[in-house]
């Protein structure tokens, strides 16, 4: 670590929880992020300014005027443009040390599978369910941590999925219904501040992940309510019977 690098993660280094180590941890670390929307556009630059070493930004999305009242990194000047590209440039200006690299296109099973093990953590920060059982099958196979979050109306979710760990559900132990229209923001709507919320989060439990510290979100589900400004923590155990991770697929 060089002397700027020093400076710039001062802060950090100054938590013993963190220490040197536990940057150099975060520098020498890839990270790919699967949607650049409301939830990817607040989270990447968190952990860029983190010192995250390497980021794979993977969306098809380009900016339309109805992202910016929450995807707060994109202007007007933006719309129609590819959204990764445009975060990446703001990536390679915000922190010039770290390498990003970009997929503008929807990455098949079989790309990702092939694509996933280069990586330490996966953030899924789509906005559809058959995108979210895709990476929670990956995921799942290929064990690296998936950090999830989701983001609508007034509500979120969080979790952290670790098929390392014994006692970790994977996604669809949780969520395995049929995808629909009516879940995506587009059609039920979503309040601008939550997206920020979730994916500040999302990105913490990620730099805890990869730093390890503390405790993660492993095998707990955290439901967040905006509106009311309520927290709730559910505990979750895998499911036997599920198609993915379940005793009959073992």
């Amino acid at each position: 670590m060089h002397e700027d690098q020093l400076v710039r993660y001062s802060r950090h280094i100054l938590l013993p929880q963190i220490d040197l180590d536990g940057q150099k941890r975060f520098l020498n670390s890839r990270v790919m992020v699967i949607g650049c929307g409301g939830l990817g556009c607040a989270a990447i630059p968190i952990l860029a300014a983190a010192g995250i070493g390497s980021l794979m930004l993977v969306d098809n999305d380009r900016i339309e005027l109805s992202n910016l009242q929450r995807q707060t990194y994109y202007t007007p000047d933006d719309i129609g443009k590819f959204k990764n590209h445009v975060m990446a440039d703001f990536i390679h200006r915000q922190n010039p040390d770290i390498t990003v690299d970009t997929v503008p296109y929807r990455l098949s099973e079989d790309e990702l599978s092939s694509s996933i093990h280069d990586y330490d953590v996966i953030l899924d920060c789509s906005d559809n369910l058959k995108t979210r059982q895709m990476i929670g099958r990956v995921a799942y196979s290929s064990k690296i941590p998936l950090i999830y979050a989701s983001a609508i109306r007034f509500e979120g979710q969080l979790s952290v999925f670790d098929s390392n760990n014994d006692r970790s559900p994977c996604y669809a132990c949780l969520f395995d219904g049929a995808e629909t229209e009516q879940d995506l923001c587009s059609f039920t709507g979503v309040y601008a501040p939550l997206v920020n919320t979730m994916a500040a989060m999302q990105a913490s439990e990620a730099l805890k992940v990869i730093s390890r510290m503390g405790q993660a979100l492993t095998g707990r589900i955290l439901h967040y309510n905006a509106l009311n400004f309520s927290f709730h923590m559910l505990e979750c155990d895998r499911n036997p019977h599920c198609n993915v991770c379940g005793c009959s697929r073992n």
